[in-house]
């Protein structure tokens, strides 16, 4: 195998990239000036050293506890659980939630032999046993795991009465047709209609 198609090959490994995605990178990175492959390959090579999971919310940090975690200014009352990092990020860009976090690592997935002890739920009890928070957000993916993690989160807190469990709304995008939209997604927005 060639360097080039051994480049290929790796690159098409990345989630999202497939092999004509990753032939395009390959040829970019062979035109690109040499400096900034190096510093490239640096990012790469030393990432895992450098990012880690926050020790209180699991979001991946440089530092720990985590810059959100740290945050006295965040409202301490609200925690927020998702199923991934990534979903992190993707909550704060909204810029509508000043909680705090919890991730749990995935999403229960028989299928795949994920089942609860392979999460943070046991962490997250522990969290919640500590007192101070008075609303739980669930917002795992509106998927059939998605479903079931937040159905075993509702069953495993289910004796909390101090704590309001809520989930994030799902329905029709803003924008979007009514023609275009799946049976799942409107069976969604039907049930969850609010008043006008």
């Amino acid at each position: 195998m060639t360097a080039l198609e051994n480049l290929i090959q790796t690159l098409s490994r990345l989630p999202g990239i497939g092999p004509k995605s990753a032939s395009r990178l390959a040829y970019h990175l062979i035109k690109t000036d040499k400096l900034y492959n190096s510093t490239l390959a640096d990012a790469i090579a030393t990432i895992q050293d450098k990012i880690f999971p926050c020790s209180i919310c699991g979001s991946f940090t440089e530092y720990d506890p985590c810059p959100m975690c740290g945050d006295t200014s965040r409202d301490r009352t609200q925690l927020c659980v998702v199923e991934q990092p990534q979903d992190v990020l993707t909550l704060q860009s909204s810029g509508a939630y000043n909680g705090l976090y919890h991730v749990l690592g995935g999403a229960i997935s028989p299928l795949d032999g994920i089942g609860p002890e392979h999460l943070s739920f046991s962490k997250l009890v522990k969290r919640i046993d500590e007192g101070g928070f008075t609303e739980l957000i669930i917002a795992t993916n509106p998927t059939e795991e998605g479903d079931t993690t937040a159905l075993y989160l509702r069953h495993i807190l289910k004796n909390h009465e101090e704590l309001s469990i809520t989930r994030l709304a799902s329905g029709l995008p803003i924008g979007g047709d009514l023609e275009y939209a799946d049976r799942i997604t409107l069976a969604r927005s039907l049930r969850g209609r609010v008043r006008f």
